[in-house]
């Protein structure tokens, strides 16, 4: 299953949010409002859940400097990766857009498309608040 959010355009250089999107604890202030946990493992992991759904734990899994940071399931009983990709527009302009990839059979992709689809939305959409 692939989704992507729409590309969101923030008022900041692309190594800005590079390096916003590589500091573990920024997630918190991208995550939705209905969040129930937010919690740093280290400097490459965290876990967060949202009211409804089961808690999940993130790993940074590759970065590549101003352009692309990868994060994925630490579990591997739901295979995903989230992938942010960094393209500067200006000196202090740059459109971020994220992509959910995931390997899930046909039920739980159906059951969970929706609400993915929506997080990745609100995920991009809070870029600005970094």
């Amino acid at each position: 299953m692939n989704l992507e959010s729409p590309k969101t355009n923030v008022e900041k250089s692309a190594e800005y949010i590079f390096n916003a999107l590589t500091d573990i604890k920024n997630f918190e202030k991208l995550m939705p409002e209905n969040i129930a946990k937010f919690e740093v493992i280290d400097e490459n992991c965290f876990e967060f859940g949202l009211k409804g759904m089961p808690e999940i734990k993130l790993v940074k899994k590759e970065v590549t400097p101003n352009s692309k940071v990868v994060l994925g399931a630490a579990s591997s009983k739901l295979p995903f990766t989230l992938t942010a990709k960094i393209d500067a527009v200006s000196e202090n302009s740059t459109d971020v857009q994220l992509f959910f990839e995931g390997e899930f059979n046909a039920m739980m992709a159906m059951m969970v498309k929706g609400p993915i689809s929506k997080f990745i939305e609100t995920l991009s959409s809070n870029m600005n608040k970094l």
